[in-house]
């Protein structure tokens, strides 16, 4: 088992930024590609970016690209998502999730790949 825990949500006016990190414990050598989700309300969840453990095969979403940057730090089992030029458009739960079986890179957004999910951090940009 895993569990994840997602930190730094919150508010912030459009243009700002915030880092959202998720904290993996548990069987963390089990796992493999971490993904960062959002879900607005009214719409579906989609993926933002994702990232595998060893750091290649980095992936956004094309609505969030060369504004947010995923990265992670093994050695504290932790992976971040800095959210810069912040748009209102961008307002959503953001969940961080994982897997214990590998993922193909073409099936990265297909949400039901992934094993184990963190409680959600809500993030609301003002205009």
């Amino acid at each position: 088992q895993v569990q994840l825990v997602e930190s730094g949500g919150g508010l912030v006016q459009a243009g700002g930024s915030l880092r959202l990190s998720c904290a993996a414990s548990g069987r963390t050598d089990s796992m493999y590609p971490m993904g960062w989700f959002r879900q607005a309300p009214g719409k579906e969840r989609e993926l933002v970016a994702a990232i595998r453990w060893s750091g290649s095969n980095i992936h956004y979403a094309d609505s969030v690209k060369g504004r947010f940057t995923i990265s992670r730090d093994n050695a504290k089992n932790t992976v971040y998502l800095q959210m810069n030029s912040l748009k209102p458009e961008d307002t959503a739960v953001y969940y961080c999730a994982t897997s214990d079986l590998p993922i193909p890179y073409g099936l990265l957004y297909r949400g039901d790949r992934y094993h184990y999910w963190g409680q959600g951090t809500q993030v609301t940009v003002s205009s």
